[in-house]
């Protein structure tokens, strides 16, 4: 924990002598800068798909939990008579809250995606769905198919389940992609920084020898390029932020029709997020330079 406190003292006290030690300007000073604002806001949509991909996730589960389809297929004469059947066998059976048959404009508004506004239901010979809701403890799927097959043979039970599972499971993993993609935009980060420390602490070789026989230790030296490139990131971080957070803005927003190509935004405390990310871009670059510098400075001896 006491990184922190160290982390902080030596970004904000600095030395205005030692931070001469490191151009102001230059390849490496824009290139960091560069460097931290374009992973930050390519965090910013990682990090926003991983948010949405775990609401999908709890979305996608609580629509489909709880609640099952009733299929039933009958000559036009007899489909009344197995609806009732259904119906009463449904309503007393353990685990079941509820269960009603759908009208036949619920089942238009269910084909109409596939087959237009003016599908003649009434003179198709559609299934008559029905509709369950289960209790929060469910109930005995395999002896309610058992029953059904015995009191309505028409009837075929949908749990749900063959369709909520596959569907989780594709969220929870763009959920994983969006972590991965942060820590790999965090290991980028911190490559590129890297590179650009050692070229500025090879680039100002002579500056440091100098500094060396006036007395100046490493670690000074050292705390110098750390400083000035931990504060490059910040701003660099934080101007990605902002832009990142500005093209989310123009996301559109979550829409039925949409499906998941929608909503991909962030949401309630969700927008509180992304400010983190400076702060870790800062001390991605923090650790990076100091490493490099340390590294860099024990073979210039």
């Amino acid at each position: 924990m006491r990184v922190i406190p160290r982390f902080l003292n030596d970004l904000i006290v600095g030395d205005v002598q030692a931070d001469r030690v490191v151009p102001p300007s230059g390849f490496t000073a824009r290139l960091t800068t560069f460097a931290a604002g374009a992973m930050a806001f390519l965090a910013v949509f990682a990090l926003a798909l991983s948010l949405a991909s775990g609401r999908l996730a709890t979305r996608w589960g609580d629509e489909l939990a709880h609640s099952s389809t009733l299929r039933i297929s009958a000559p036009e004469g007899q489909m009344a008579d197995q609806t009732a059947a259904a119906l009463r066998l449904l309503l007393t059976t353990p685990g079941i809250e509820a269960a009603r048959a759908l009208s036949d404009e619920e089942q238009r508004a269910l084909l109409e995606p596939w087959f237009g506004p003016d599908l003649p239901v009434e003179d198709l010979p559609v299934p008559q769905l029905i509709e369950i809701q289960e209790t929060q403890e469910g109930y005995d799927a395999a002896g309610l198919r058992l029953r059904l097959q015995a009191e309505v043979p028409g009837a075929v039970l949908d749990d749900h389940n063959r369709w909520r599972r596959p569907l989780e499971q594709a969220a929870g993993r763009l959920r994983l992609l969006g972590w991965v993609s942060i820590l790999l935009i965090a290991a980028t980060t911190a490559t590129i920084i890297t590179l650009a420390a050692n070229a500025a602490l090879a680039a100002n070789a002579q500056v440091i020898a100098v500094l060396r026989l006036v007395g100046a230790r490493d670690s000074y030296i050292a705390q110098a390029f750390v400083r000035r490139f931990t504060l490059r990131a910040l701003l660099g971080a934080a101007v990605g932020v902002v832009v990142g957070l500005g093209a989310v803005l123009l996301l559109p927003a979550a829409q039925a029709e949409g499906g998941f190509l929608t909503g991909l935004g962030f949401q309630g405390g969700g927008w509180l997020w992304p400010v983190l990310i400076p702060p870790l871009a800062g001390l991605v670059a923090y650790f990076a330079t100091g490493h490099a510098a340390r590294r860099t400075l024990s073979e210039l001896d």
